[in-house]
């Protein structure tokens, strides 16, 4: 198996001179494959000293970033998992301490967290605690107090949770080495100990971080701490091992299948027929033999065997299609059998996919259209939900069952937040969609987001809406960036509003589209005044001379008519 993320932590928190210890810290080190996917995170916290819920409200962060990051969808960035459960967090502290209707009795501290994933350190901060890093020789600190210094030794804390509903957190990645040793500390410590002193414990204690925690709290108490002291050390002994061929070996662990044929049985599976065969992977019907229901298989093509990139991004598909859960998505089944082989099952579906149906449909009502479209968007969103992107939406990619159920059916071009953070020896850049539904983005070498899916999703709509493609077939930069093609001029039937809505959707620049899919869907569905484009350009700004020239024009005609009316 390959090598795993491996630290070495300790930590130390007592009330010092204080009748209570208002800091909690704390580390989570999962087993098994949450390691991998969410990494370990260590925390510290500084309740407000005056206040008498400090105790209380350092404990519940600490303890609830602790679980609540660990909870939060695999799929999901460390960035935006932190920050959502923190800005949880704070609400809550902020509630109560407001619910209490007590200033004694709000609930504020200070926060840090360290969470290392794969080859990387994220940082999460606010308040005065600190993160620092010991590298070799090289001792820094990674976080920036929030104090506000108001004369000589006289300083505010300008930022905590649970002070405001609303929280700026600081947030950093950093790469990191094998070797690193990283402190978390309260006031209690940083402010007595000189860093230089610190450091020197902490190269003293390098290789025993329980004893080096005890010295850091002894000696700040010893130099007249009157705060609690509360510090903790985690050293990076071992990271995820980036070896090739170790890596390969673990992904080939399952052998691709043998060519199937029909009657074949495969780990209780009985191939009824071949409904799809590509260069890159077979489709077949199949019998589950215990329930005798029928499913999908999904295999991988043998002209990819040695190809690990493939067959890493092979098995990213399964691992998305798990965890997404949405009545428009093709739900993927977890076997309850022991696999033998590289494949994966899906649930069977009857129907067409959305291209057949648009040929026997060329002509398509708009309540049709916005019906499919309103369909792919609940599966599409789903993705974005999980922070995923699509990357691969088309007509090919979507199936149409006989009860007129949309399903997204293919997802193997998903971009995952949470596993691009996860560092491996392949590249893997994947496809990135089929041209004729392709951002523009994607062609310009850039990453992808929500937005090139909303592209993607308006090229589908634009289709079904007047049998053509937006920019041609086959479209390239100078072409998308040509400019739209009115869908009105394509189809009469097609009303103003709607067509701004999908030029507004299919815009060259990202920033130009919609920022999320509601707000294109309402606006398929709804008038909206401040899209709709105005053809009308005022003869002021169209001709400037021949505007004034015609108004000195109808001013002489005035005049001549005025002076033929006083002289007769």
């Amino acid at each position: 198996m390959p090598q795993k993320l491996h630290v070495t932590s300790a930590l130390w928190s007592e009330a010092g001179i204080k009748p209570v210890n208002e800091d909690a810290c704390g580390i989570r080190i999962p087993e098994g494959a949450l390691r991998n996917t969410k990494g370990i995170a260590a925390v510290v916290a500084d309740g407000i000293s005056g206040s008498e819920a400090g105790k209380e409200a350092s404990s519940a962060c600490v303890q609830g970033f602790l679980t609540d990051y660990f909870s939060t969808p695999e799929t999901w960035s460390v960035k935006n998992s932190g920050g959502k459960v923190l800005a949880a967090l704070n609400r809550w502290l902020y509630g109560q301490g407001h619910r209490l209707y007590q200033s004694d009795r709000a609930l504020v501290t200070t926060f840090s967290a360290l969470v290392i994933k794969s080859n990387s350190a994220y940082l999460f901060h606010v308040g005065d605690t600190r993160i620092y890093r010991l590298r070799a020789n090289e001792f820094i600190c990674l976080t920036h107090d929030h104090r506000i210094r108001l004369s000589g030794d006289k300083n505010y804390l300008g930022r905590a949770m649970g002070v405001d509903l609303h929280i700026d957190i600081d947030f950093r990645i950093d790469p990191t080495e094998v070797g690193d040793t990283y402190l978390l500390t309260t006031d209690g410590i940083h402010d007595y100990l000189e860093q230089s002193a610190i450091e020197e414990i902490l190269n003293r204690y390098r290789d025993d971080p329980k004893v080096g925690v005890r010295t850091l709290g002894k000696a700040a108490l010893e130099n007249g701490s009157r705060d609690n002291v509360t510090c903790q050390i985690l050293r990076i002994d071992r990271l995820p091992n980036q070896d090739e061929h170790e890596f390969y070996r673990h992904l080939t662990e399952l052998p691709f299948p043998p060519p199937l044929e029909v009657g074949m049985v495969l780990d209780g599976y009985k191939i009824l027929r071949e409904i799809h065969a590509s260069k890159r992977t077979q489709i077949y019907v199949a019998l589950d033999v215990d329930s005798n229901q029928r499913v999908i298989l999904k295999t991988p093509s043998v002209n990819f065997d040695d190809d690990p990139a493939y067959i890493e991004q092979f098995l990213q598909e399964e691992w998305a299609g798990k965890r997404i859960d949405s009545p428009n998505v093709l739900k993927v089944i977890d076997p309850h059998r022991r696999r033998q082989c590289l494949y994966y099952v899906t649930e069977y579906l009857e129907g067409q996919t959305l291209r057949s149906w648009m040929q026997d449909h060329p002509k398509p009502t708009l309540v049709e259209v916005r019906a499919i479209i309103e369909q792919i968007s609940v599966g599409l969103r789903s993705f974005h939900r999980m922070e995923m992107i699509h990357q691969d939406l088309k007509p090919e990619n979507i199936l149409i069952d006989k009860n007129g159920l949309v399903k997204i059916i293919d997802f193997g071009s998903a971009k995952i937040a949470g596993i691009e953070e996860i560092a491996t020896p392949v590249s893997n850049k994947g496809p990135l969609g089929t041209v004729n539904y392709t951002a523009p983005e994607y062609l310009q070498g850039c990453r992808g987001s929500n937005r090139s899916d909303i592209y993607s999703l308006a090229v589908i709509a634009y289709e079904l809406l007047t049998g053509k493609l937006p920019f041609g077939d086959s479209p390239n930069l100078r072409k998308l960036q040509a400019g739209y093609h009115s869908a009105s001029e394509r189809n009469p039937e097609i009303p103003a509003w709607m067509d701004a809505a999908l030029e507004k959707a299919l815009a060259f620049s990202p920033e130009k589209r919609y920022e999320v899919l509601s707000e294109f869907l309402h606006d398929l569905s709804h008038p909206s005044a401040v899209l709709v484009r105005s053809d009308f350009v005022p003869l002021i700004d169209r001709n400037p001379v021949a505007f004034w020239r015609s108004l000195a024009l109808l001013f002489l005609l005035i005049n001549i008519v005025l002076s033929y009316l006083l002289t007769h």
